[in-house]
Formats: structure tokens, sequence, C-alpha cells
């Protein structure tokens, strides 16, 4: 079974809870003399190095927004000098105010680190090689991919700046066998590749690592992409402020491991603040152990997941979320009394192989809330037949029934990275 770390993956539990309890002391002695941020947050604590983790105060991405404005350009989570930091990515901006983030040459190494669990656990070896779908920017989690891959060994095609249908022609000229992308762009080079004749198939792709967007986790979704590249989907989880903190491995499709050797993950009420049972859902607080440059502490992701703890059959201790990310707790919709989540639309959505393409508009009028979804089905099919069969599932699985109409082919947007098919209309 492959490992990065196997000193660490393959800890027991409670070996793997004494490495966490003393990366945390450990990071903690070393970051509130110089960190302003976290000195102030944990003032109120007598030796918080050494305190239970749940006396800590959470973390938000308000607090640190607003540590931003008002101590721009980089606020004050910063545990050293300016010039021991070299590199600078910031988050899309999607949940509001973009946060700028800065990590040192030991937090590189740290992210390294990480993604070498994440491509090994998905039986990456030196002979792969692999493409990366998408322009750079200044987002951590592409330029992260990157540089981890090419520090494994593996050669790395940059396909940025190329048309899909380029970028198909590159990965199968070079004989790629790793694609890293969105889910939403897997489905969309598998629409070019029919478009042209091109059978996916058949290449030498025998995974694609996805992440970005709940889709690697939706059944349909991920049997979508699966059927049309003849590849496993293998997804995982991080964030700009976070890190690369879950993964998939061979054994477990659809759960994602949580990376315990460098975090520390919990599972809260999303109003109350107190843990939930084992196996309930409830919000993903994070804490990263080895990025002293800025850090987190019980950082509030704002995702739902259920998190259980067994061992699985590739050998390692660390917690698994049951079906990865279920959704973003503000996305979290109440359609007629029925709590609903966008990715439970949308493995309605996939399974129903003549959709091509979909949106979903939320209408609230006189404080009522409906869902209109317009879907794009294939040229051949009667498109009014297909919207009222969905309808119809959706009511028998959700409880509701939207307005589901079909629009012409072409008629929606494609997308390269994360995907908008949620539109509010107030």
């Amino acid at each position: 079974m492959p490992y990065h770390a196997p000193d660490e993956e393959r800890l027991n539990p409670e070996d793997l809870s004494a490495l966490q309890r003393r990366k945390l002391s450990n990071m903690l002695r070393a970051v509130l003399p110089t960190n302003a941020f976290y000195r102030g947050k944990l003032a109120g604590l007598k030796s918080a190095a050494d305190a239970p983790l749940s006396d800590l105060p959470f973390t938000t991405r308000a607090e640190l927004q607003q540590d931003q404005i008002e101590h721009p350009p980089y606020g004050t989570n910063l545990t050293h000098p300016l010039d021991r930091y070299i590199r600078l990515h910031q988050t899309s901006g999607s949940a509001g105010v973009p946060l700028r983030w800065l990590d040192t040459a030991d937090d590189w190494t740290w992210w390294r680190k990480c993604w070498g669990m994440i491509y090994r656990a998905a039986g990456l070896t030196p002979a792969d090689r692999l493409i990366f779908t998408f322009s750079f920017g200044p987002f951590i989690g592409f330029w992260s991919a990157f540089d981890s891959a090419l520090s494994l060994g593996n050669m790395c095609l940059a396909a940025g700046g190329m048309t899909t249908l380029a970028r198909l022609r590159h990965l199968l000229d070079n004989d790629v066998t790793f694609v890293c992308c969105t889910p939403t762009y897997a489905l969309r080079m598998a629409e070019t590749a029919a478009a042209e004749g091109i059978d996916l198939a058949g290449s030498k792709v025998r995974g694609l690592i996805v992440a970005g967007e709940p889709g690697g986790a939706i059944p349909a979704t991920r049997e979508r992409i699966e059927r049309a590249w003849g590849a496993r989907v293998f997804d995982h989880w991080g964030m700009t402020e976070v890190g690369p903190l879950a993964f998939e491995c061979v054994e477990s499709p659809g759960e994602l491991h949580v990376n315990e050797a460098e975090s520390i993950a919990e599972v809260i009420h999303p109003q109350s603040g107190r843990p939930v049972p084992e196996g309930e859902p409830g919000e993903l607080v994070m804490t990263n152990l080895g990025r002293w440059g800025a850090p987190v502490v019980r950082y509030r992701t704002g995702d739902q997941v259920v998190m259980r703890r067994a061992r699985c059959a590739c050998g390692r201790w660390f917690a698994r979320l049951e079906g990865g990310i279920i959704g973003r707790i503000d996305d979290m919709l109440i359609i007629r009394g029925n709590n609903v989540f966008p990715s439970a639309i949308e493995g309605i959505l996939r399974s129903y192989a003549d959709v091509v393409e979909f949106r979903t508009t939320v209408v609230t009028r006189a404080g009522m809330t409906d869902l209109k979804i317009e879907i794009e089905p294939r040229p051949d099919v009667d498109g009014a037949a297909l919207a009222s069969r969905i309808a119809q599932a959706i009511r028998d699985r959700l409880h509701f029934r939207p307005d589901v109409v079909a629009v012409p082919p072409g008629a929606l947007p494609r997308f390269e990275m994360k995907s908008r098919r949620l539109v509010r209309e107030d």
C-alpha cells in the first residue's frame, strides 16, 4: 500500500493523538511570542500552548478578513518578518473579500508533504505523467499541486492558456496518466472529446485528481466522469487558509481521509458550536499543525461533513469523511420546509445521462423560496419530457417539486474552475 510518510500514516489512534498534541504544543510555543493575531486571540488563556484544544477559541473567515482590512495588506496572522515569506496566494473571493495568504519556505515544504500524501494515496508512481488543466493565477491549490508533483519526480504538464481541445490533444500526445482538474472541467473535457470523436477511455489516463467543488464525492457525477474517461476519480479537499488536508485512497472510494498527522479535525453543530456525536452531520473545524508562518487554530471551514473513525483497508487510522464534503453550510436551502443541499440536486441531475449541463436558480418572493432548474439536454432528446421526469424524481427524493425547464444546446455556461451553477434571484 503506497504511503508518503509511512511512520505517521500508519500510526494507531493513541499514537496519532499523541503526535497531534505534541505538534500542536510545539506550534503554539513557536507562534505565540511573535504572531500578533493569535497572541491577541489567546491572551486570556493561561499557558495556551498546553491547554486542551477545546479551550481555545474558534477562528473564522470573517475575523481574518477584518484583520486584513484593518492591517493591510496581509493582516497580523504572521509569525515572522515579511522577508521570511516567499509565496503569496489568495482566495477566489467567492465567499466574500479575498484573503491573502503568505507562506515561508518551511510552510511550502509542509504543503508539498501534504500533497505527497494525496498523490501516493491515489497510487501515483514516479512513472506517472500529470497534466494540470487550469490557468494558475494567484490560487494556491494549482501551484501547490504542480510543485508537489514536481518534487516527487513526476513529469508535469502545465496546460494553462489552452483551449479544451488543445488540452485534450496535449494529454493524448504525451501519454498523460493523471489529470488534475475540477469535476466540472473533467465533464467539460469529456463533452468536448465526444464532440470531436476522441475516445478518452482508450487513452493512457488512469486517474483524475479532483477538488474545488463537491462533484468528486457525488456518486452520479463521479460515475459519469469515470465512465467517460475509463479512469478512477480521486477526490481531495483543502482550503487556502488551511492547506490540502483530506484525500481519497484506493480502498475507500467516495470517502476522504483527514490528514490527522498534519491537522486536528473536529465536527461541531453550526449554531451551538458544540461537538456533534460521531457519524452525525456538522461543520468541519480544522487546526493545521505544520504551517507555522500563518497557522489557523480551530478554523470554522463552513463545510458540512459526516466524520467517522475506523481503520481503513489501506492501513490508515485517519478519520474519514463519509461522502466527502456534503456542501457549504451557507449554501443549504430551505424549500417548502425541506433542508436541501445543492449537491443533492446535482446527484439527481447527473444520474440522467441525457442532461449535458444544468443551472439552478433560487427564487425568493414574499418570503417563499422556490427553485428553477434549467437543463440542457442532448440534441436528440425530448427536453420537455426529460424535464418532467426530473421534476418528479426530485419530488420523490427531496419532497418538493421544482420548476424544471429545458434550454437549447449550448445555452448554459461552461466552467474551467469552480462552477457557478447556483444562482440566487431575490
